[in-house]
């Protein structure tokens, strides 16, 4: 491996930590390198002291909710993926098996046969189950993503979309949302079902208009590592907009890493890079931005 290689696979150092404590609201603890313990130790060192741990099919929803049982501190999202419900009615859609980050489909079987609308209901049937136990917080990852899946998949898509929103209502959990090139899809689907009282858009990724839509509707918008990137001025232009009150931040680790470390490992810990980043957007101090985080994030997953 040569030296520049090496530089991009390792680690970012630890940032000068937050003196008021913040959560991680959207991360992928299975997916990062060293155990959960560790991964928790690092972020608490800078004050992130909670994180939600996000499933993407039924395997990892368990893991998220097991995980979630086993530590004080960590909350579990249960859900299949938006790319995960095409390839259990149809099989692997698009030729990709990659992980959540940035919109990325991802199943951890990979390409297999198709198993119709039934197996779809089946998995949905788990993805209930585990929602209703008390440390699972949120039904999410759900939404739809038409980067990765085809038009042959969308009918997939928005049935497990609907199936999902209606499960958060029943259990009365929050709707993490992912909206991959889907805008107008995904604000229609909500319209049409009536969104659960707590909905968040993980990674949040429209514009300015698109915020004040959503903040009209009392939706939550968590911002990642995206909105430090240099061709991200749209995402700025939300934050700017959107209400304090309804503003997240999150890591989607180990994917989005904040400059100035775009495309090596990212992780709960280096969630302060953003939170600043926000404060500045925002014209506060980061104290203020990290207040008003903790405060959002605990109300919308109801913790």
């Amino acid at each position: 491996m040569s030296p520049s290689s090496a530089a991009k696979d390792a680690p970012p150092p630890l940032p000068e930590p937050l003196r008021v404590p913040v959560a991680d609201s959207h991360t992928h603890l299975d997916m990062q390198v060293g155990t959960v313990e560790e991964g928790l130790a690092k972020a608490a060192s800078v004050g992130v002291t909670t994180v939600v741990q996000v499933g993407c099919d039924v395997k990892g929803s368990r893991w998220a909710a097991e995980t979630a049982a086993a530590y004080d501190n960590v909350h579990a999202a249960v859900a299949l993926h938006p790319n995960e419900a095409p390839r259990i009615v149809h099989g692997d859609l698009g030729g990709t098996s990659q992980p959540p980050g940035a919109g990325g489909g991802w199943s951890r079987q990979g390409a297999r046969a198709g198993g119709g609308d039934s197996a779809l209901d089946d998995a949905l049937a788990e993805i209930e189950a585990l929602a209703a136990l008390d440390h699972v917080k949120a039904v999410g990852e759900t939404g739809l993503d038409f980067f990765r899946t085809g038009p042959e998949g969308t009918a997939a898509q928005e049935r497990s979309f609907r199936a999902h929103i209606e499960i958060a209502k029943r259990q009365g959990k929050a709707l993490v949302i992912h909206d991959r090139d889907a805008h107008a899809d995904v604000l229609r689907i909500l319209r049409e079902e009536g969104a659960p009282e707590r909905t968040v858009f993980h990674c949040y990724s429209g514009d300015a208009d698109m915020a004040r839509i959503c903040a009209a509707a009392g939706y939550y918008l968590s911002f990642a590592g995206t909105v430090t990137f240099k061709n991200a001025a749209p995402l700025r232009e939300a934050l700017a907009v959107a209400p304090l009150d309804r503003v997240l931040v999150e890591t989607d680790a180990p994917y989005l890493t904040p400059a100035p470390y775009r495309g090596r490992p990212n992780a709960p810990y280096l969630i302060p890079l953003t939170v600043r980043a926000m404060a500045a957007v925002r014209g506060i101090d980061e104290d203020a931005m990290a207040t008003a985080l903790a405060a959002n994030t605990a109300r919308a997953f109801d913790y």
